[in-house]
């Protein structure tokens, strides 16, 4: 993706909003090194000031982090999502909880009546995902699968408000998460979200909204409201 070189604002703006596209579309996922300062000087054709600039310019909204003697990481897809990651960086784990259940059963309700044959196949395929990283042991991808799917849930609501906002609010999903499964898979832990994705397909809206509540209700349950920030994760849940 080699960039015209009019003057050095521009083309700063160019790189920009190309590195950016690379995040938005996936192709750089939220926890990718991405290339080196001379990769991306080769790749994009432009100078290495250039480069430098752009990826400060990026840091500093939010969407990447410079990790000295490390590399450069994606740690947003979105500016709004770097904010959103910040600012509720030290939430109480109870509130992040309540906010789940609001989101992720009104997407669950409205999946099920608005939700697309190809909606359908797509949840089939990351409720898969998602059991198959579960079987992996590997706690980091079950984070992603499982945010994957609840996502996905939320897309197939078809309100596009509602999934962008979800969407932002991704980091902060997973950070409750990887504090309420821990750093090892438990099997007491695992919670079966078969029951979510049949009453979508069943276009049960009651249902779906209620399987969705019982992913957040136990952890809530079983957490103290008044113990701001320090709620202990009793496992009701991978609790997604």
């Amino acid at each position: 993706m080699t960039l015209s070189s009019p003057q050095r604002s521009a083309l700063a703006d160019q790189v920009i909003a190309a590195l950016r596209t690379q995040i938005t579309s996936g192709e750089w996922p939220v926890g990718t090194r991405i290339p080196t300062e001379p990769e991306l000087v080769e790749e994009l054709g432009v100078a290495r000031n250039t480069v430098r600039e752009a990826v400060r310019a990026l840091a500093h909204n939010g969407l990447l982090d410079i990790r000295q003697g490390s590399g450069t990481y994606v740690v947003a897809t979105s500016e709004l999502a770097g904010v959103m990651q910040r600012r509720f960086a030290d939430a109480d784990p109870h509130h992040v909880a309540e906010m789940r259940e609001a989101l992720e059963t009104s997407g669950a309700r409205l999946a099920a009546l608005r939700r697309t044959r190809q909606d359908l196949a797509q949840l089939d395929t990351l409720l898969e995902r998602r059991e198959a990283a579960w079987k992996s042991g590997d706690a980091e991808r079950f984070v992603e699968a499982d945010a994957s799917l609840h996502l996905g849930v939320l897309a197939a609501s078809h309100n596009d408000v509602l999934t962008a906002v979800y969407a932002d609010l991704g980091e902060v999903m997973r950070d409750f998460l990887r504090l309420d499964i821990g750093e090892e898979l438990r099997p007491e832990a695992h919670m079966d979200h078969a029951g979510l994705i049949g009453a979508i397909h069943a276009g049960d809206a009651e249902e779906a909204a209620r399987e969705a509540a019982s992913h957040t209700q136990e952890w809530r349950c079983g957490s103290d409201p008044g113990n701001s920030g320090k709620a202990k994760s009793p496992l009701s849940a991978e609790s997604s």
